[in-house]
């Protein structure tokens, strides 16, 4: 039953929203996680259904006194009735589903009978046609290999590399137009069992995760000191120690301590020799502290924000209902707040003259309105930060930031799932001015009210903490609420 149980807790963490299933699963023993991903995976299929069941049934109505959680009785039930029964021994939990199995395999049949289905499979939730539509993303890891090795090794495993990654079948691959160590191949095809990818010489990357790495650009050579502020699981913290040559010194933060063997895990995988991870909050980093005093980019990757771009190919899985406004709104304020003072953290490092911030949100209050907000801060006024030029900023990439946020809104990067054949993403490039050859992006005035408020929602957020000593376990447990990390 313990196997249950363990699943049972996965399925309250994506209720709360305070993870995503494949973070969720991430963090399973190694032993145990393909059988609580198929479980888990298999019971959000028919969640609706199973729901309707369990409630037309009054199931826990009756045995309110044996089974007292909802989502344990939901992946029980789901092995009785769609499985090979409940893979568990003989035990109160169990007898108390088993004396429901009739009205339980009755009411089933009655659901069949409304939607005209013959089979459980026709039940199934089906899959958001956008996630159908992203290609599978390899990412060559080039601290290992080169992209020539890459294209080598699988055209020997029976691919044909093509011009043209529009249309791909199970047998043909391409090279990224924007992103040059990235290969697209197939929705269809599987790596997991593939030598390159055990062995960490390519890793599966989104495509718009790894453009704020390429935005960053941190030079090569021994003397480079970059920050990841946010690197679980490891995805671009190993783009960056790849862009950088495996050489200078690349601070890699993560706070939850689940998330962090991922990540020392991930960068030992990858052979990443530069990287020193740190089980960290990031906003408990001392900016004046000596070891930090070269750093000059720092990566502000998904710092705790919506998911609402997220397409990928489980989420239609979490087919719940529309938050209220009010609630979204809410949420929305407090999200953007922390954003907000996570890029104000940064700005504050001695030495730092450039900064990436990037979001897997499609908000404006999440990514243009936080840019502002930031650009009028005092640590972006006292150290000359203004938004770097598309020149910098993949400028080939054709969708830009939102029109009525932004002076120049061809300054940031959106992604649009459905459209670019990625997640929904964002990003933005803070410089320092005087590094800059030409004038670039101010705040812009239309939007000091906006500006002032995400302020004052970061100021309501910070008024009250306790001095920076006690403040490390509070802040975990404000910031962990309606988080969802996509690296």
């Amino acid at each position: 039953m313990n196997f249950y149980k363990e699943a049972a807790s996965i399925l309250d963490r994506l209720d709360a929203k305070k993870d995503s299933i494949k973070g969720a699963l991430s963090r399973v023993n190694e032993k145990d996680r393909k059988r609580t991903a198929a479980l888990v995976i298999e019971t959000l299929k028919y969640k609706p259904v199973l729901s309707s069941v369990i409630a037309d049934s009054g199931l826990l109505k009756a045995e309110r006194r044996t089974i007292t959680s909802p989502n344990l009785a939901l992946l029980l039930i789901h092995d009785l009735l769609f499985a090979r029964g409940i893979q568990a021994s003989d035990g109160p939990l169990k007898q108390a589903i088993l004396r429901h199995k009739t009205r339980l395999q009755a009411e089933l049949v009655k659901i069949k009978v409304k939607k005209g289905v013959k089979s459980n499979a026709e039940l199934a939730q089906t899959e958001d046609v956008r996630a159908g539509q992203i290609p599978r993303y390899v990412r060559v890891n080039t601290n290992c290999w080169s992209v020539e090795d890459a294209i080598a090794y699988f055209s020997r495993q029976g691919f044909t590399l093509r011009e043209d990654g529009d249309e791909l079948d199970s047998k043909d691959f391409s090279r990224d137009l924007h992103i040059p160590t990235l290969l697209l191949f197939s929705s269809s095809v599987s790596f997991q069992s593939d030598k390159a990818y055990q062995s960490g010489k390519i890793i599966l990357q989104d495509k718009a995760s790894c453009f704020p790495a390429v935005v960053l650009a941190p030079p090569s050579g021994a003397n480079t000191h970059v920050i990841d502020a946010t690197a679980a699981p490891g995805n671009k913290t190993t783009q960056l120690s790849a862009l950088m040559g495996n050489a200078g010194k690349l601070f890699a933060f993560e706070r939850d301590k689940n998330r962090f063997k991922t990540l020392q895990t991930m960068v030992s995988k990858a052979a990443c020799t530069n990287v020193e991870t740190a089980n960290q909050d990031f906003l408990l980093a001392d900016p004046r502290d000596n070891k930090y005093k070269s750093v000059t980019h720092i990566s502000l990757l998904d710092p705790s924000c919506s998911g609402s771009g997220i397409v990928n190919r489980l989420d239609y899985l979490l087919g719940a209902e529309d938050e209220a406004d009010d609630v979204k709104e809410e949420r929305l304020q407090k999200l953007s707040a922390f954003q907000l003072s996570m890029i104000r953290h940064a700005m504050k490092f001695p030495a730092v003259t450039k900064i990436v911030y990037s979001t897997c949100s499609i908000h404006a209050q999440e990514n243009e309105q936080v840019v502002r907000a930031a650009l009028a801060s005092e640590e972006a006024q006292s150290r000359g930060f203004v938004l770097a030029p598309r020149s910098q900023v993949i400028p080939t990439w054709e969708r830009r930031g939102l029109e009525d946020e932004l002076d120049d809104p061809s300054c940031v990067i959106r992604c649009s799932p459905g459209e670019d054949r990625t997640n929904g993403f964002f990003v933005s490039c803070f410089v320092v001015a005087e590094t800059l050859s030409k004038t670039v992006v101010k705040p812009k005035d239309t939007g000091k009210r906006k500006v002032d408020s995400i302020e004052n929602n970061e100021a309501q957020e910070t008024a009250t903490e306790p001095p920076a000593a006690s403040r490390k376990k509070k802040k975990r447990k404000k910031t962990k609420k309606s988080v969802v990390t996509t690296d």
